[in-house]
């Protein structure tokens, strides 16, 4: 079974292909195919990468997003090297959609009904739904009638327990949906067993703090395998400071801009999604690495915006250690969190005093899926590399082997 996966990012397009012949293991497998398509305004960076290796980087001039992700998934059958001779052989289709609001709390397949749910749900995830649905839409074109499958980041959160998820607003906010529904649930879970078993341990036995950390970032309170808290809420904006998110502020700044700028909504939403967090500290990138070069260099607002990114960052795990009553691993994943030594040495310093003891040469290595702590740490500290296309690619299997994708297809 050929399995393509779109996903989504704010900043992204990432695409991989699986073929997947059996019960798929729990061990993510080397993809046939992999593409990925950077953002950076007017024009866009490719990268391709297959079974003959990784192709050099084609910047391309693009008009829109959804153009150049048409030109990523030609590459498919087009390519130097192609992977698949004609789209009618993929078997099925995956997409990791932010936004499911509380209608969704499993992989659904595709159906007019569940577009628009994910279109309606824009309006609390505008830099990710949008984009979602623009790739199921690019896949119908492209790969006519092929079977779709949502699977939801806010799926794993969906349970939290009532006071987490609660805001302590008018309690007529709950009816009307207003609530925390928590994001990057897909890699959150991933990490969360992979966890167990890089510790040789039962995931119902542990306590974990896994931190997502990308442009978009968040963390999440893992206690029996079950999401218990996490830091984003009502939208992916709530909680950590973020590539270009501002996370969590007094909302009182808002009616205060709001009544002496007049800004109106729309620029409320782009202040806050698009023109905060390291960029709007910093003045010069939404990209930790670009960041920490311009700290070291000795810019005075990326050290600045540095900073205030670990503070919040050691702020927050230490109040999802609280919620657990105590922690068994930290768990570092996404762009920052598998490739920033300096981020991950800043964020462990604060919680040595819980026996959590970094390896400084280990973590220097930028190991994958592995332990960094030292051998006598209490808490263990782990970097483990999101997974995020293969648990969908798994979802996908699961559903089409039970044969809904079929019997839907046929209707």
């Amino acid at each position: 079974m050929k399995i393509l996966v779109l996903n989504s990012g704010s900043s992204t397009q990432k695409s991989c292909l699986y073929e997947v012949s059996a019960t798929p293991s729990e061990d993510p497998p080397i993809p046939l195919w992999e593409g990925i398509v950077e953002w950076y305004g007017s024009y866009a960076d490719v990268r391709i990468k297959d079974f003959a290796g990784a192709h050099p980087t084609n910047r391309i001039k693009v008009g829109s997003r959804r153009e150049a992700t048409e030109q990523l998934l030609s590459q498919l059958w087009t390519g130097p090297v192609p992977a698949i001779r004609k789209p009618a052989e993929i078997d099925i289709v995956g997409h990791r959609i932010v936004h499911g609001g509380g209608e969704y709390e499993a992989p659904t397949l595709v159906t007019p009904a569940v577009k628009a749910a994910i279109d309606r749900m824009s309006a609390f995830a505008p830099l990710h739904n949008p984009a979602g649905l623009d790739g199921i839409e690019i896949v119908e074109q492209m790969f006519g009638g092929v079977p779709q499958v949502a699977v939801f980041d806010t799926a794993f959160h969906t349970h939290m327990p009532e006071e987490a998820a609660i805001y302590p607003g008018p309690y007529e906010w709950v009816a009307q949906g207003i609530r925390r529904y928590g994001f990057h649930g897909i890699n959150h879970q991933y990490c969360a067993g992979r966890a167990a078993k890089l510790l040789g341990r039962d995931l119902l036995s542990l306590k974990l703090v896994t931190c997502h950390l990308g442009n978009g970032c968040s963390l999440a309170a893992i206690h029996n395998g079950h999401s218990v808290d996490t830091t984003m809420g009502f939208t992916p904006l709530e909680g950590l400071m973020m590539g270009t998110r501002s996370g969590s502020i007094d909302p009182a700044i808002l009616t205060y801009l709001m009544r002496r700028n007049h800004f109106t909504p729309d620029q409320i939403d782009d202040l806050l999604n698009k023109e905060s967090g390291l960029l709007g500290i910093s003045g010069i990138s939404g990209d930790m690495r670009q960041t920490i070069a311009a700290m070291n260099d000795g810019n005075p607002r990326a050290k600045l915006a540095f900073e205030i990114f670990v503070h919040r960052l050691t702020s927050l795990i230490g109040s999802m250690v609280a919620v657990l009553g105590g922690v068994d691993a930290l768990v570092f994943t996404a762009g920052i969190g598998e490739n920033s030594p300096d981020v991950r040495a800043a964020a462990c310093a604060s919680f040595e005093f819980l026996g959590a003891k970094l390896d400084r040469a280990k973590n220097a290595q930028l190991p994958c899926d592995a332990d960094i702590s030292t051998p006598g740490s209490l808490v263990r500290i782990l970097i483990i590399r999101a997974q995020e296309d293969w648990a969908i690619a798994r979802e996908c299997w699961r559903l089409a082997s039970s044969g809904v994708s079929k019997s839907s297809q046929s209707k």
